[in-house]
């Protein structure tokens, strides 16, 4: 017998009703956030990032492949990792789907990490995924984006990210069982050099050979870039998430695994 309220058909219709109102509430706010962001003033950009790709070395103006609005996503893969974040390899699990469409729509999904080109080639066969990944491991990229930080930014107790100062003092030992450290070494680092990568995605627009920089977001604000996070808030249990790190914007779960590290079902 379920612990969860039950009720009649009656019941529910009318709860689903008064539901649907707050739902089409939220819609109507997502709506006039999208309409925010376009809003937001662009940014020039004037400073040279190089890039390995596929293709050869590449500038950001060249990773729109002829589309004049670019979507990075900021993959946590840094210089010494051995494998991808297994939550931004969540995510980019839905790219293959989206991308053809985005690039018939005239805008170009791209990952972008600091791991070089042969361990990106690598785990992209691995997973199985066909999206564009470039390689800024000579450049700032991600530090400029708030996607890196360096050693000595990490020494110093505090980071930006998310556009706000972040206190990244380790915790202290509590005995219980950590998230992050489990996914650092599933990564093959320890945490301190797991955490100096960060998620994140940002935007760019190419007009008259100039690149503008137009939108950023981190954190819970990638909740949306999550597919199966969608599906997941409408099922009867929601996201059943078994535990957070009590860091903020650091959260982790050990529920989800890289697509091949479940076992068979």
């Amino acid at each position: 017998m379920t612990n969860h309220k039950t009720g009649t058909r009656e019941e529910w219709v009318s709860a689903r009703l008064e539901l649907l109102e707050a739902e089409k509430e939220h819609t109507r706010r997502g709506d006039e956030l999208a309409r925010r962001r376009q809003e937001l003033p662009w940014v020039r950009i004037d400073k040279e990032y190089r890039f390995e790709t596929d293709e050869g070395s590449a500038s950001l103006a060249d990773l729109f492949r002829g589309r004049s609005q670019l979507l990075v996503y900021h993959f946590m893969f840094g210089p010494d990792y051995k494998a991808g974040c297994p939550s931004c390899s969540a995510i980019a699990d839905g790219f293959n789907g989206i991308a053809v469409h985005l690039a018939n729509h005239d805008v170009m999904l791209t990952a972008v990490s600091r791991a070089q080109l042969p361990k990106l080639q690598a785990y992209k066969q691995r997973m199985g995924w066909s999206f564009p990944w470039a390689s800024s491991f000579r450049s700032d990229f991600n530090y400029d984006f708030q996607a890196a930080h360096t050693e000595e930014q990490q020494r110093s107790g505090t980071i930006e990210y998310n556009f706000r100062p972040m206190d990244v003092r380790p915790s202290p030992d509590t005995g219980q069982p950590n998230p992050i450290a489990e996914i650092a070494a599933g990564v093959g680092t320890d945490v301190a050099t797991f955490v100096r990568e960060t998620p994140g995605m940002s935007a760019f627009a190419l007009e008259n050979g100039v690149v503008y920089h137009t939108y950023s977001a981190y954190a819970r604000g990638l909740d949306a870039l999550w597919g199966m996070y969608q599906w997941l808030d409408r099922a009867p249990r929601g996201r059943n998430e078994r535990m957070d790190t009590g860091s903020g914007d650091l959260r982790a779960s050990f529920w989800y695994r890289r697509h091949d590290e479940y076992a068979a079902r």
